[in-house]
C-alpha cells in the first residue's frame, strides 16, 4: 500500500491535470464531498490555498503550481527508486504509459501493443493517442512514439526506424500535368499540403549537394490528416510529400511515383522518446526493444 504522502501527491496531480475535483473523484472512486474534504485538509495542513475554486472548474494558485511541480518530480523519483530496486533482472511488470500519434497509433502501434501484451502478460499498457505531441515530463507518460525529432532537451530518444520522405504523385496526374524536372517547376504544379504542428504553410525544404533551398508551393487541397492527403494524391489531385513508410505499397503497385528523387527532404525517422532518468524500467526497456525488433523486421 502506498504511503499517505504519495497518495496525497497523486491525488493533487490528478486534480490539477483534470482541472476538476468531481472528475478526479470519479477517477479515484471517491464521492465529490470526500474529494473536496481531502483537498481542504491538505490546504489546512500546509497553511496555504492550493487552488482557486469556481462553480465549474478550478485553477492552481502560485503555491499550487509550486506544489504540483514538486509532486510530479517526487512521484517520478519514487517510481524510479522502486523500479531500480524491483525490476533489475526481473520479469517486466507494472504499468507502462505510452503515447502515440492518432492514426499511426491506431493502425500500427495498437496491434504491436497486443503482441507485446501476449509476450509480457505482467505488463499493463495504457496507450493514449493524440493529434499533437504531449509533454512527457508533465503528463506522466513513460514514453512517446513519434516521427521526426522533438526539440525537448529533457528527453532521451532511440531511433527505431529510418524513414525517408519523398515527393510523389499518381501516374494520372503526371500524364495530365507533366513531371517536374526542377524545383522551380513545382511553382506551376498543384501541390497537396499536409499541415502539421507549426510548420510553415506551403514551404517545402530541400537539400542537394549540401545546399538547402526552400520552395513555396500552392494547391487547392490541404489537411492535417496524413491519410486524407494520401488519398487525394492517389485520386490524382497533385504532388505530395510522404514518407517511405506510407508510400511503400503504393510505389510497389505503381499507384504513386517518386518525383525529383535527387532532392532530399527532411527525414521522418521513427523515434521512441522518454524522460531522462538514471534508471529505465524493465518494462520500458522491453517495450522499446520489442518495437525496434518488429520495425527492423518490417523494413528488412
Amino acid at each position: 500500500m502506498k504511503s499517505d504522502i504519495a497518495s496525497e501527491l497523486e491525488f493533487f496531480v490528478r486534480v490539477a491535470r483534470l482541472g476538476s475535483l468531481s472528475a478526479a473523484a470519479r477517477e479515484l472512486d471517491l464521492t465529490p464531498p470526500a474529494a473536496t474534504k481531502r483537498l481542504a485538509l491538505m490546504e489546512r495542513r500546509l497553511g496555504v490555498r492550493l487552488v482557486n475554486r469556481t462553480t465549474r472548474s478550478i485553477s492552481l494558485t502560485s503555491e499550487g503550481e509550486t506544489y504540483l511541480s514538486h509532486a510530479v518530480k517526487i512521484l517520478a523519483d519514487l517510481r524510479d527508486m522502486e523500479d531500480a530496486v524491483s525490476s533489475s533482472g526481473a520479469t517486466p511488470r507494472g504499468l507502462l504509459r505510452v503515447n502515440a500519434t492518432l492514426g499511426f497509433g491506431r493502425t500500427t502501434i495498437a496491434p504491436l501493443v497486443s503482441s507485446f501484451a501476449k509476450r509480457y502478460p505482467d505488463v499493463e499498457v495504457l496507450l493514449e493517442v493524440t493529434d499533437r505531441p504531449v509533454d512527457l515530463v508533465e503528463s506522466g507518460f513513460d514514453l512517446a512514439i513519434r516521427f521526426g525529432e522533438l526539440p525537448d532537451k529533457r528527453l532521451s530518444a532511440r531511433r527505431i526506424m529510418t524513414n525517408r520522405r519523398f515527393l510523389c504523385a499518381s501516374p494520372r496526374y503526371l500524364e495530365r500535368f507533366g513531371t517536374p524536372a526542377t524545383l522551380a517547376d513545382l511553382a506551376r504544379h498543384r501541390c497537396i499540403l499536409h499541415t502539421q504542428n507549426d510548420e510553415a504553410h506551403g514551404a517545402w525544404r530541400f537539400t542537394r549537394a549540401r545546399q538547402t533551398e526552400v520552395v513555396k508551393v500552392q494547391g487547392a487541397l490541404s489537411s492535417n490528416d496524413g491519410d486524407i492527403v494520401l488519398g487525394w494524391a492517389l485520386d490524382g489531385h497533385g504532388i505530395l510529400i510522404r514518407s517511405e513508410w506510407d508510400l511503400a505499397k503504393y510505389l510497389e503497385s505503381g499507384r504513386l511515383q517518386v518525383v525529383l528523387p535527387d532532392f532530399l527532404l527532411p527525414s521522418a525517422d521513427l523515434f521512441v522518446y522518454y524522460p531522462q532518468r538514471r534508471h529505465q524500467t524493465a518494462r520500458a526497456r522491453a517495450f522499446i526493444d520489442f518495437l525496434a525488433e518488429r520495425f527492423q523486421k518490417s523494413s528488412g
